[in-house]
């Protein structure tokens, strides 16, 4: 049995109860982030507790606890389920109120929840790489806010998974996005290439991280967003995400990428972002 975080408090998760009003529930009206956690540490976990925060002050949500507050109950819950290689899930919805589309009033106290598992890191994937689908991104125009409204993402992750696809490229018109759960990078004439931080695209994290690791190991970044017409121009594509970390994408629409393997830029991004990985857990 796991222990779970209920607003304030850890409690059994057969304790919990999930009213049917609740606004997350009923309209997907909430907020989520996700934590890798290696060696019993969330890792990048004051970049996760910020964004969480921007998300909340974009769709006018308010988190009755400061950030270092926050910070530790995520902590004690991690200790409590005694994960060591895993994740945190949290999402913040605006309450229970009775159903109606606008805001309650008087407004109502937010609900939290968070619960931990273990998640392998991905390492087969990471060394052999994985494949993908193009899919039209039909998602509304605040990819920017980490919401709970993931029906779009489900029915792209959803079609590429029928065609035996680890993950869909989403594109508006020519124009790549993200992946349905994932941020997007091509590597083409020793430049990388990704989607400017938008509203279109969620600036992951580990995004950021690989950013910082571009410079580190002195591969240019063009923030620009790369075009379905010239996707197998790229010698190289992967994706990231918090729990993918980096993972090399070798085929597209079952049609290889570059040289149908793993790319030495992109395992040059994976050797330095792991080299993170273990300064932050040793730190």
């Amino acid at each position: 049995m796991s222990i779970i975080l209920w607003n304030n408090q850890l409690i059994n998760e057969e304790e919990i109860n999930i009213s049917k009003e609740d606004r997350g529930y009923q309209f997907g009206d909430g907020i989520y982030e996700v934590i890798r956690v290696y060696d019993g540490s969330m890792y990048t976990a004051k970049e996760h507790i910020d964004r969480l925060y921007e998300s909340a002050d974009k769709i006018r949500l308010i988190i009755p606890h400061t950030k270092d507050v926050f910070h530790k109950m995520m902590y004690d819950l991690i200790e409590a389920n005694e994960v060591v290689t895993g994740q945190v899930y949290v999402q913040v919805t605006r309450g229970v109120s009775a159903r109606q589309h606008q805001f309650p009033s008087p407004s109502v106290e937010c609900v939290i929840t968070a619960y931990t598992k273990e998640v392998a890191r991905p390492v087969t994937q990471m060394a052999n790489g994985v494949s993908a689908k193009t899919v039209e991104d039909v998602r509304w125009l605040r990819c920017d806010i980490k919401s709970l409204n993931l029906l779009g993402n489900v029915l792209a992750k959803q079609e590429a998974h029928d065609e035996g696809c680890f993950e869909a490229v989403l594109h508006r018109g020519d124009v790549i996005t993200e992946g349905s759960s994932s941020n997007m990078y091509g590597v083409r004439g020793g430049v990388l290439y990704t989607h400017p931080a938008t509203n279109y695209i969620l600036n992951g994290i580990t995004r950021r991280v690989i950013l910082e690791c571009c410079e580190e190991i002195g591969l240019p970044v063009v923030e620009e967003a790369m075009s379905l017409t010239n996707l197998y121009d790229h010698e190289e594509f992967f994706m990231s995400s918090t729990t993918a970390e980096i993972l090399p994408i070798i085929m597209i629409d079952r049609k290889p990428i570059g040289t149908g393997l793993p790319g030495s830029w992109t395992t040059k991004l994976q050797a330095a972002f792991e080299a993170k990985i273990n300064k932050a857990v040793l730190a």
